[in-house]
């Protein structure tokens, strides 16, 4: 199975490997089938990230997120989506997590309903990464994955695996590993073209999908492309129209105001929404980074019952069940804390406090990040959702208007919530830059969303105005550059994931957080130094 390390030609597709074998993966089928999508949606792909652009730079000179008037018809008419499969009918509590071989055995063992399996903010992107995922996945489809500890613990599926829905990577991101006519592909069509081609006939015989979660979509025509792309996979694997399923995260600012739209672009194939809580609040930050006036305080105040963020979620719900779709809820990043009861007890109390708004609120389930917190959220679910979802839960009492969903919580910043930024950046992208995507800091699991936060804050308070502490301390280019320094050092001399790479990633952090301008994305110059 090996593969040569020079580059390979498999046609007009070229994979540039560093001899790992994926030749059960990355087969001349497998790579014709990526080369279409390529040349029929990369460029229609590009043309919309530079309408993404053209957009910010409208936000940058003053501009607001608004409801859009060209789609009124959309919001105001009637319309459903299209019947959801019995396999998704009942999703109370689903489980996330990246493509690892063990991880996955454990998230489908869980007792969640459904598992979502990560190739985007909960995964590094390296070409092992990646095509070990789709090696795992596949092996997950067809019932014989298998993994054994260095211990000798042996893992396997058991009886009943939860439901499998899979998130690609997002539109703005490329994959350098895989190029067409000269141009490197789209992350997101790499991993949807690979999973659907070697999976998409075998889950729909098992009547299981293939279903998947879409990510940073930010308008209808982002989600009318991703429509056309499933369209033409579903065309070419032999299957029939709206066979896949999908979810779609909004968890960027502007398409809080477009949920009708994306719902509509993609109704043959859409089963639900979900508020993506980490992301839509970087988003909140990334979108009106120009707006001195939309100021956010420290991570740990902004909750899900901030006014803004209260809004957003009950407006998803209002929209997804007028047009029959479910309301997911957001993450609960919280880990089990052992050898400390008490403070594992006030963790667990916070999960079941968020579970139980989520629920009150008619969501129809809810995310968690470790297997432990499952049996917490379900029987919150469970408690107070008897019916396998929560479509008749119209919420006809919710009305949202622009300034609601862009309204900044009041709040403050501390010593100790600056700090903490600091860390949680340095740490998550000196392991991002060693291969790990998802990463335990003070009992969290922090993934790309939350370092991403963390780093925009951080550039907004250095950025926007001569802020200060309670105690009147500046908040300024000396306080962050010292904390980076002693975390860096820190970092360095510990056995936290990443150590080797502190260097590197405080460089980077440190480049992006002194720029003038809020960088999109903290994973796409961090991509340029990944391994």
């Amino acid at each position: 199975m090996a593969v040569p390390q020079e580059r390979l030609d498999f046609g007009a597709a070229q994979v540039h490997d560093d001899g790992i074998g994926y030749d059960s993966i990355l087969t001349p089928a497998a790579l014709a089938f990526l080369t279409r999508l390529h040349r029929r949606f990369n460029a229609e792909r590009k043309r919309l990230l530079q309408e993404r652009r053209e957009r910010q730079a409208r936000y940058d000179a003053g501009a607001l997120p608004e409801f859009r008037t060209d789609t009124l018809a959309i919001r105001e008419s009637d319309w459903s989506v299209a019947a959801i499969p019995a396999a998704l009918q009942d999703r109370r509590v689903e489980i996330t997590g990246p493509v690892e071989r063990k991880m996955i055995i454990n998230a489908l063992n869980s007792g969640a309903k459904v598992f979502m399996a990560d190739f985007e903010d909960s995964s590094s992107p390296t070409f092992a990464n990646q095509l070990d995922g789709q090696v795992n996945l596949r092996d997950a489809v067809n019932g014989i994955i298998e993994f054994r500890s260095e211990t000798g613990k042996s893992y396997h599926l058991n009886d009943q695996p939860a439901v499998l829905v899979v998130r690609p990577r997002g539109w703005h991101l490329e994959d350098r590993h895989l190029s067409v006519d000269g141009e490197p592909i789209s992350g997101a069509l790499l991993d949807f073209g690979l999973f659907a081609f070697h999976n998409a006939r075998a889950l729909h015989q098992q009547q299981r999908g293939p279903y998947f979660y879409l990510p940073k979509l930010e308008a209808m025509e982002e989600a009318t492309l991703w429509d056309e792309v499933i369209g033409s996979a579903e065309h070419e694997l032999h299957l029939p129209v709206g066979s896949m399923k999908v979810t779609v995260l909004i968890e960027t600012l502007p398409a809080a105001f477009q949920m009708d739209e994306i719902l509509h672009a993609l109704r043959r194939r859409a089963v639900g929404l979900n508020c993506g809580r980490w992301d839509y609040i970087f988003s909140y930050l990334k979108t009106l980074r120009g707006h001195c006036d939309r100021l956010l305080p420290e991570r740990a105040q902004v909750g899900m019952t901030a006014p803004f963020l209260k809004a957003y979620s009950e407006l998803l719900i209002k929209t997804c069940h007028r047009r029959g779709a479910f309301a997911m809820g957001g993450m609960a990043a919280q880990i089990p804390i052992k050898g400390d009861d008490a403070a594992n007890d006030a963790a667990m109390a916070k999960v079941r406090a968020d579970k139980l708004r989520e629920v009150q609120a008619g969501h129809d389930g809810t995310w968690v990040a470790h297997p432990a917190l499952v049996p917490v959220a379900q029987e919150i679910f469970d408690q107070y959702m008897p019916a396998p979802n929560q479509l008749g839960v119209l919420r006809q009492d919710v009305s949202v208007c622009r300034e609601q969903l862009l309204a900044a919580p009041n709040g403050t910043i501390s010593r100790a919530g600056f700090d903490n930024n600091v860390e949680v950046c340095l740490r998550y992208t000196a392991a991002w830059l060693d291969g790990l995507g998802c990463v335990p800091i003070h009992h969290l699991m922090e993934d790309a969303a939350t370092a991403e936060i963390a780093r925009a804050q951080l550039w907004q308070w250095l950025h926007h105005g001569d802020l200060e502490f309670a105690d009147h301390a500046p908040i300024d280019f000396a306080l962050f550059d010292h904390a980076l320094a002693s975390h860096t050092h820190r970092l360095r001399e510990s056995h936290h994931p990443g150590a080797a790479r502190a260097d590197a990633a405080a460089a980077l952090i440190a480049a992006m957080t002194h720029a003038d301008t809020l960088g999109d994305f903290l994973t796409l110059p961090a991509y340029e130094q990944l391994a």
